[in-house]
């Protein structure tokens, strides 16, 4: 999050495009669907038939036979047809990808999803995610917690930040009282966590910021972030952490590719802490990101810095963290704001400000992608209920900032599949989208409440 606006860097890749051939959708008949094929591609719930019998597809697939897909993969066996389709019996070998090839049509995830069940987060279906400026004043206004409205359902205390960039020893105190008038005292505080969550509310600590640079550089700085993190979740009540980590905090060595394998210090210990805060607090440990495109979805077409060098290493770099905590991860809702333009799975360039930047931003995470390109370095899709998307509530709360009637056409284009403008979604419909995050709540209020109006009883609607 942005206490200031920040310049983005913008990314540049030709790239060409191909034809897609998608199936027809799944029919209750028994008769045989279309025959597969190796060079379709598939989108979820499209139906095939191999070898008299029909198959569903859970998600974004090419090449992947339906026979041994098995319990956990893309193909869902819908039992014997009767139609009279010959597909093949071998299927053809899959091409080698060269070693640095161009971002492909669509992107095949040959790695599933996660295969846990979602944790019983205590979350409404379709949750409402703010920021609160707690510790600091930026000239929107100081709220006390108290006055929160119930409407947010999890409320992000920014920000804890370290002592030094390397030191991984984490602070959090109120804005102190000459920059916030009327701040609370430490003692309502805690109060009044205590009683949001008691009405179901989830309250977490927010690390990093725009000014918080954490850099978990070595075992030490690793080992006393989880102390001083506990502590403060400790003294105050809270439910878990919000993982906000902006500008340098996060970056990859040159040769460290594999995005399921790092071995860059800051991403190893950043993954170790977290799972230790995990193990400590137990399944109701809420774990939230709010990463910058530049770090997430830029990583479909640059990964560090690069094979040869040369590129920004901080491209993609939070890939390895996601993909670690998958199955610990409650929200990730990417800042769709204060970004450059960057290409979606359709190979065009998305510009933030319109439905359209919010739609392929989110279909990336839906539908998952292959890192820099590598279709043999696929990142997986997420649950739809890890995933939402970050809005400012208003102008002043950053750039890209998104009329509610975008904002909520992208929201309807993502759960239902209809009013999606030009871009085709590639993960299908996703009715458990869990829902909108914004920076902020302070400023949220300084604009009469736009956000938080316009867009709950709008989730709330979607059944």
């Amino acid at each position: 999050m942005r206490r200031s606006l920040i310049l983005a860097v913008t990314a540049a890749l030709a790239a060409t495009g191909s034809a897609v051939y998608i199936a027809s959708s799944a029919s209750a008949a028994a008769a045989c669907a279309p025959a597969w094929s190796a060079s379709a591609v598939y989108v979820k719930d499209n139906s095939v038939s191999y070898q008299a019998k029909n198959y569903t597809a859970k998600w974004w697939t090419q090449n992947e036979v339906p026979t041994a897909s098995g319990q956990w993969g893309v193909w869902a066996d819908q039992g014997a047809c009767g139609g009279t389709t010959t597909p093949p019996t071998t299927p053809p070998p899959t091409t080698t990808p060269p070693t640095t090839p161009p971002p492909p049509t669509t992107p095949p995830p040959t790695t599933p999803p996660p295969t846990t069940p979602p944790p019983v987060s205590g979350l409404p279906k379709h949750a409402l995610i703010g920021y609160l400026h707690s510790s600091f004043a930026n000239g929107s206004g100081y709220l006390r917690m108290a006055d929160v409205p119930a409407d947010w359902d999890i409320i992000n205390l920014a920000f804890g930040e370290p002592t030094t960039a390397t030191s991984g020893d984490i602070r959090f105190t109120l804005c102190p009282a000459a920059e916030c008038p009327g701040v609370e005292s430490e003692a309502d505080f805690i109060s009044a966590i205590r009683a949001k969550r008691a009405a179901g509310k989830k309250v977490l600590l927010s690390i990093g910021g725009a000014n918080g640079q954490v850099q978990l550089t070595t075992t030490a700085a690793r080992d006393k972030f989880v102390s001083s993190v506990s502590a403060i979740i400790d003294k105050y009540g809270l439910d878990g952490v919000d993982v906000d980590f902006e500008g340098h905090s996060l970056s990859l060595n040159t040769g460290d590719t594999d995005f399921k394998n790092p071995t860059t210090p800051v991403i190893v210990n950043l993954i170790a802490a977290l799972k230790s805060l995990k193990a400590r607090y137990g399944a109701n440990f809420v774990l939230t990101m709010a990463p910058e495109t530049f770090f997430v979805q830029l990583g479909y077409q640059y990964y560090g810095s690069g094979p040869w060098g040369g590129q920004d290493p901080r491209a993609g770099s939070y890939l390895p963290v996601i993909y670690a905590m998958r199955n610990d991860l409650t929200v990730l809702h990417v800042q769709d704001y204060n970004s450059g333009s960057i290409m979606g799975l359709d190979n065009q360039y998305h510009s933030m400000g319109g439905a359209d930047f919010h739609i392929a931003m989110t279909d990336m995470m839906l539908a998952g992608f292959p890192v820099a390109g590598n279709t043999a370095n696929m990142f997986p899709a997420l649950r739809e209920d890890q995933v939402a998307f970050g809005a400012p509530s208003s102008v002043s709360a950053g750039n890209g900032y998104v009329a509610p009637a975008g904002v909520q056409q992208a929201v309807t284009c993502l759960v239902k599949g209809s009013n999606c403008g030009g871009y085709t979604v590639r993960s299908g419909t996703n009715p458990n989208f869990r829902g909108l995050m914004t920076w902020s709540i302070n400023w949220d209020k300084f604009y009469n409440w736009e956000f938080r109006t316009s867009h709950e009883s709008f989730l709330n609607g979607l059944g």
